[in-house]
Formats: C-alpha cells, sequence, structure tokens
C-alpha cells in the first residue's frame, strides 16, 4: 500500500509544472522564536546580514523567514528531495529591493517569482515555481 501510495505522488509531481506556496507570520510571536540557535539553524550569513542593517531587524527576520517557508512549501510539491532552510537564500538587488530566490545543492533547477508584503503585526510571502526552466 505505501509503494502505491509514494509512485501515485511521484507520478503526480512529475506531471506538475507549477507550484505556489506562501506564508503568514504573526510578527508579535514570532519575536519568541527568534534566538540566536534559530538564526544560525535557519539563516545564511547573507540574510542575518541584510536583516540586522534595519533598526526594525525583527519585520525583515520574519518577512525573510515567510519567504523561506513559501518557497518551500512550493519546493516540496514539485520535489520530494530534503531542503534544509539554509538551502533556500532569499536575496535582494538593494536594500528593500526585489526579492530573489537562491536554492543552494538541490537536484532540480527552479524559476521562482516571489513577492514578500508586511503590514503591522503581519509578515506574507507568496512564492510561484515553474519546474519546467
Amino acid at each position: 500500500m505505501e509503494s502505491r501510495l509514494q509512485k501515485t505522488l511521484e507520478e503526480t509531481i512529475i506531471g506538475q509544472q507549477y507550484a505556489v506556496g506562501n506564508d503568514l507570520v504573526f510578527i508579535p510571536g514570532f519575536i519568541h522564536s527568534l534566538t540566536e540557535l534559530f538564526k544560525q539553524k535557519v539563516f545564511t550569513d547573507a540574510e542575518i546580514a541584510y536583516c540586522d542593517r534595519f533598526d526594525n531587524a525583527v519585520l525583515h527576520y520574519a518577512s525573510t523567514w515567510a519567504a523561506k517557508e513559501a518557497v518551500y512549501k512550493a519546493v516540496k510539491q514539485l520535489n520530494p528531495t530534503p531542503l534544509g532552510w539554509k538551502k533556500i537564500e532569499i536575496s535582494r538587488e538593494k536594500l528593500g529591493g526585489r526579492p530573489c530566490v537562491l536554492i543552494h545543492k538541490h537536484p532540480c533547477t527552479f524559476n521562482v517569482s516571489l513577492t514578500i508584503s508586511h503590514d503591522g503585526d503581519y509578515a506574507w510571502a507568496v512564492a510561484i515555481i515553474d519546474n519546467k526552466f
């Protein structure tokens, strides 16, 4: 039964061209999770440097976390290969600029469109991925 379910999952993934992932972060709750250990496990050095450049670094960590989660959710729909948090890197061309996604050491190449927004107590991100890049 389990092998039949795995085969059906693999067939579905192979035929899927696009995937969408999104994530919503409640910033007041996220503050309690944002420990040094969490930062080191989840964020790349470049992401930490970017977020720490702002007076309100928590907002930027929360929005980067939402972006990583959105990308993760979309990628997992297309490929079940394990994907650690540091393999997903969110970069920007300039401070507050357009977000770009780098997926390190993954067997697939994806074309990712990412948007990040924040308002009040929330940060939100949506990732759309094209599997046929």
